[in-house]
């Protein structure tokens, strides 16, 4: 059969289903987090999730299970901080990393385990995720519209929440589980690095381009949609592995951001605030 052929085939419906459902959610969530200046936490997730799903085989759990659990303790404790701001997100990502291959050095498994978190297999997802992609559309689609506003609003009247003597926590408490959830069953889906990117490049471009808040969340999510049908197409005629085909794509998306001087959508468009 030939690798174009492979396109077609029904071994594939299912993996380009899964990354069809968790790439625009990355995306979309990677805008909100560029809004908060926390960009640096879907690599932190990402590896604090890979090193969980690299811990499975020591508990002899399900890998996406691990991953998922280990991404929202982080979550929880850095909630906990109470601290805005990538350096938490810093000791986040040197602590995964060093677990992760501490584990895959001392365990064989542990080892082919961790090299497919790095590359990205897509193609070997199942219904797990599926499954969780799907649920997570569905959080996301019922909470957006609610969270949303008090999300910017945070961000552009930090002392709005304070001053009125309401529980402002709770929302960024409910976000930062979404992150967590979301970047965890990206990353083991598409790779650590791979899911880092759908979040940082696709909002860096829009964040440039886009004349309003809306607009900048769509074309987000549209850039990291094409970008992924892209790859998927060329990793299977190249033989290549899922990670880093995407990561190239994107990367070669990143001179967009230069095409024109856009409207920032801080200052232009946070007003139209839909979700």
């Amino acid at each position: 059969m030939s690798h174009l052929a492979l396109i077609f085939d029904p071994l594939f419906h299912l993996p380009f289903i899964n990354g069809l459902l968790l790439v625009p959610l990355a995306a979309l969530l990677g805008a909100y987090l560029r809004l908060r200046e926390e960009w640096l936490a879907s690599l932190a997730y990402a590896q604090v999730a890979a090193a969980g799903g690299i811990l499975s085989v020591l508990f002899h759990v399900p890998m996406l299970l691990a991953a998922v659990v280990t991404a929202m303790l982080a979550g929880i404790g850095k909630g906990l901080l109470q601290r805005a701001g990538n350096d938490n997100y810093a000791i986040l990502i040197l602590l995964g990393w060093s677990v992760a291959l501490l584990i895959a050095a001392n365990s064989p498994h542990g080892e082919m385990l961790g090299k497919a978190l790095m590359d990205g297999q897509l193609y070997f997802t199942g219904w797990s995720h599926g499954v969780s992609g799907l649920l997570l559309a569905v959080t996301l689609l019922a909470i957006l519209p609610w969270l949303s506003p008090r999300l910017l609003l945070a961000r552009l009247f930090p002392d709005h929440f304070t001053a009125n003597d309401l529980p402002g926590w709770r929302y960024h408490l409910v976000f930062d589980l979404l992150v967590v959830t979301t970047l965890a069953v990206t990353a083991t889906a598409v790779g650590v690095m791979a899911a880092f990117a759908l979040v940082f490049i696709p909002s860096w471009i829009a964040f440039r381009l886009a004349p309003s808040w809306r607009t900048t969340l769509w074309l987000s999510g549209l850039l990291a949609l094409g970008a992924y049908l892209v790859a998927f197409v060329a990793a299977i005629l190249l033989d290549q592995p899922f990670g880093p085909v995407l990561v190239a794509v994107l990367v070669l998306l990143a001179p967009l951001r230069f095409f024109q001087p856009g409207q920032h959508p801080r200052n232009g468009g946070a007003s139209q605030v839909g979700g």
